[in-house]
């Protein structure tokens, strides 16, 4: 902390983000889009500091009412917009949305939204597509945001069955995962049993995750819990094919995590706390 010219203390933007608990692109976007204000000092960004408390004050002001992100994205995806799509997603930071909230409550529902209007008829199987290709894009541009300096609270393996190839739930999975310190072995969609199998025994996980989003693979996933039970590997089945925790069960899952990314980082955290307890 520094003091400014006129007398009011300082913090760097680092510092700043770090006292509003966001990611310091998110702080950074709050300066750019002149939410919060900021000056240059040679090559870092400072605040003051009663700036920084009037910014952490709550906005009571009534504001013009907007259709929410994730309605915003869908018709930007079926366009193939990814530059709009991606200014949808900044905006979405700026007002403090973390990632993991993007992935999972922008993102996912307009992917979601885009497959119904398919199966409705309201969407052709090209603009599916497209809407598709461009989310790819979106994950992959967001990635970098669930980086997570130190060490890493183990190792987990995430793919899909030989014939699932919807890869888009284990990417956004997966990067739930990592944001919440993890490390990550992602095998991809149409993934072979001995595949998994070798990241199983070459990484010893604390657990391997497989993503179920179509019917028709219950044999190929229980073949593929039972390969990993063998190597002593806890398994996790979920996705929007898995709705209940008896279906998960009846696939060979160790655990019940829902279809929800909160919900796997939650039980992983569980199962870490689990097996530290047991070391010590």
């Amino acid at each position: 902390m520094s003091a400014h010219h006129d007398g009011s203390r300082t913090v760097s933007l680092v510092e700043a983000a770090q006292i509003l608990g966001v990611h310091y692109m998110t702080a950074y976007r709050y300066v750019r889009t002149g939410r919060l204000a900021a000056e240059l000092d040679g090559r870092v960004w400072r605040v003051r500091q009663d700036h920084l408390d009037a910014f952490r004050q709550p906005r009571t002001a009534a504001a013009p009412r907007r259709a929410a992100p994730a309605a915003r994205l869908v018709e930007r995806l079926i366009a193939g917009d990814e530059a709009g799509c991606w200014r949808i997603i900044e905006d979405s930071l700026a007002a403090g949305a973390s990632p993991s909230s993007i992935h999972l409550d922008v993102l996912a529902p307009a992917l979601r939204a885009v497959g119904d209007g398919w199966h409705e008829g309201r969407v052709s199987i090209a603009d599916e597509h497209r809407a598709t290709s461009t989310t790819r894009r979106l994950i992959a541009r967001l990635g970098p945001h669930f980086a997570r300096p130190g060490r890493k609270r183990g190792v987990v393996v995430v793919g899909a069955v030989e014939g699932e190839w919807h890869d888009i739930p284990i990417a956004l999975v997966a990067d739930q995962i990592r944001g919440a310190g993890f490390s990550v072995v992602e095998l991809g969609a149409n993934t072979p049993v001995d595949s998994f199998v070798e990241a199983a025994r070459r990484e010893r996980p604390l657990a391997v995750l497989i993503t179920v989003t179509t019917t028709g693979r219950d044999a190929m996933v229980r073949t593929t819990a039972a390969r990993l039970h063998d190597e002593g590997a806890t398994v996790i089945i979920g996705g929007a094919a898995v709705t209940a925790e008896r279906r998960a069960r009846s696939l060979g899952s160790d655990e019940w995590p829902g279809n929800d990314g909160r919900r796997v980082v939650e039980l992983l955290e569980r199962l870490h706390g689990a097996r530290s307890t047991a070391v010590n």
